[in-house]
């Protein structure tokens, strides 16, 4: 299918768009919000081909766009009055309000649903072709599904070209995120997906309204979307998006401290301090941010990243919206830099004792992060389980569990599965063990201790407040190895000889542990 490229200029686009809906197609069009994908709304033959267009799963409601409140009446069921009250302030805008549909709803519109949601755009070419179709529209956002919505023509193109009848450019859209959705249908009202109309705007003429939890968390299993942009990952590039709270010293700190090459997606100022970034708007600005989310997350994809971490922005006015869209977007990934406790590092040679300093400190009342732990939890993150079986190959799955030890055994055959095996897990980790860190100031611990046996190659490293390693002489090592593991002197002293050498410990490490066997180690935990 060849994509026609239209103008909003050229007055024979709108005529031309019109056409082609009236005969069952597609077209993208410019909104005030994101670039929308329309068909006919009463054709739902015509309907069906937009979920093909985008990859879109059919269980996801879309939005019927009209031009006019006489329009709405055959729509709907009833027309609630307060969506009079709510027109006269808010429409033509970025507001979608919910009602019980009427039969002239197809079921491919809002499936296994009795509601409609319906929009009036503010852009003045999208009501144009609205009213020259002569028929309300259907119109998801203008993207292959899941990826970031389209704020421009060119990333229409992107995504759908050869695959849609036509695209108008418009310009860039002004808002930058999808329409505030609320349903009259509860009672009271709901706010199902935040927007350019915020909860605040909507109290203004509705009083009373309750914002969803699927705001701010992912829907249950087998619960049914009310509303579009409420599935688990949505807005999503290609690139593993994580979202950072805290003040920018610690993200940056926590950035420039990661390992291989990652994107800071932040704002307006703070880019300078990084090799790759991003900036989406002003600190304190969440017009401006909603406004450059979406060009921001394709914007990683084109540099290249596998990784980026987005500052956090404000989860209050529009700021609430550019929230939601990151929290889908990170599949709910989120880091709390933000620590109120103590963070020390433990780490050391194989054979040290490190496990039975970690014990006495617990006993002190200090609250253990194990790594070793939480690379078990890691890989059963459905996320990270896609990825290896990308990057080491999908029979790594044996009856539906992931084969650790073959898993390994692929991973550490070279340096590069090696590297491999950590970029893909470390981030979990990390997000992990930066939660257990948090529960242990919620639970009234000292401290947190972070026990990595690779703690100076880790993220970590630049959380922790001071970094203690236990040593001990190579003979002693050896004896607690073999004894231990049970292997030969010969396996025992290829582990010793894998890890760096004492002095390495000494000279990164705020605090030595010498566990010998005549070592008093209850003297040395005292330095804590």
């Amino acid at each position: 299918m060849e994509t026609l490229h239209l103008n909003s200029n050229d007055k024979n686009a709108i005529t031309a768009a019109a056409e082609i809906l009236k005969n069952g197609g597609l077209v993208a069009i410019p909104t005030e919000t994101v670039y929308g994908l329309a068909a006919n709304a009463l054709d739902g033959e015509a309907v069906r081909k937009i979920f093909v267009a985008k990859g879109r799963p059919n269980d996801n409601p879309l939005i019927v766009h009209v031009s006019s409140l006489e329009e709405i009446e055959p729509l709907v069921e009833s027309v609630d009055p307060r969506l009079y009250k709510l027109a006269e302030k808010y429409w033509p805008g970025p507001l979608t309000i919910i009602l019980k549909k009427s039969p002239l709803i197809p079921d491919e519109v809002s499936p296994n649903l009795n509601t409609v949601a319906i929009r009036m755009p503010s852009h003045e070419c999208a009501r144009a072709v609205i009213k020259a179709a002569g028929v309300p529209l259907a119109a998801p956002s203008a993207n292959a599904s899941g990826k970031p919505s389209p704020t421009r023509a060119a990333h229409v193109i992107e995504d759908l070209d050869g695959k849609i009848d036509a695209v108008i450019d418009g310009g860039e859209s002004d808002v930058g995120v999808e329409s505030t959705v609320v349903t009259l249908v509860t009672e009271p009202p709901t706010l199902l997906r935040p927007g350019g109309i915020t909860p605040e705007q909507l109290t203004e003429v509705l009083g009373e309204i309750r914002i969803s939890s699927a705001v701010f968390e992912k829907l249950k299993d087998g619960e049914q979307a009310q509303s579009p942009g409420m599935k688990y990952k949505h807005y999503a590039p290609s690139a593993q998006v994580t979202i950072i709270r805290g003040s920018f010293e610690n993200y940056k700190k926590f950035l420039l401290n990661q390992k291989d090459t990652v994107c800071a997606v932040c704002f307006e100022g703070e880019g300078k301090h990084f090799e790759k970034y991003i900036e989406y708007g002003k600190k304190n600005d969440e017009m401006s941010q909603a406004h450059s989310i979406f060009d921001a997350l394709r914007e990683v994809d084109a540099m290249g990243c596998k990784r980026a971490f987005v500052r956090c922005p404000m989860s209050s006015g529009v700021g609430l919206a550019v929230y939601n869209r990151l929290l889908r977007s990170a599949a709910f990934r989120i880091i709390d830099l933000d620590i109120k406790i103590p963070v020390i590092g433990l780490t050391g040679q194989t054979g040290a004792g490190k496990t039975t300093v970690a014990a006495m400190l617990e006993k002190k009342g200090y609250a253990i992060v194990d790594t070793d732990i939480l690379a078990r939890k890691a890989v059963q993150n459905p996320e990270v389980i896609a990825m290896l079986c990308k990057e080491f190959g999908g029979d790594i799955i044996v009856n539906g569990v992931l084969d650790r030890r073959e898993t390994a055994r692929r991973a550490f055959a070279t340096k590069e599965g090696t590297a491999a095996l950590s970029e893909i897990t470390h981030p979990e980790i990390t997000r992990l063990a930066i939660e257990l860190i948090h529960k242990a100031y919620e639970n009234g611990a000292k401290a947190a201790v972070v026990d990595a046996a690779l703690l100076f190659d880790s993220p970590l490293a630049c959380l922790c407040d001071k970094t203690v390693s236990v040593v001990a002489d190579e003979k002693t090592r050896l004896e607690r190895i073999m004894k231990r593991d049970g292997l030969s002197q010969k396996d025992a002293l290829l582990r010793i000889n894998a890890q760096p050498p004492t002095e390495y410990y000494i000279e990164k490490s705020d605090i030595v542990i010498s566990n010998e066997d005549n070592g008093n180690l209850e003297e040395q935990l005292n330095q804590f």
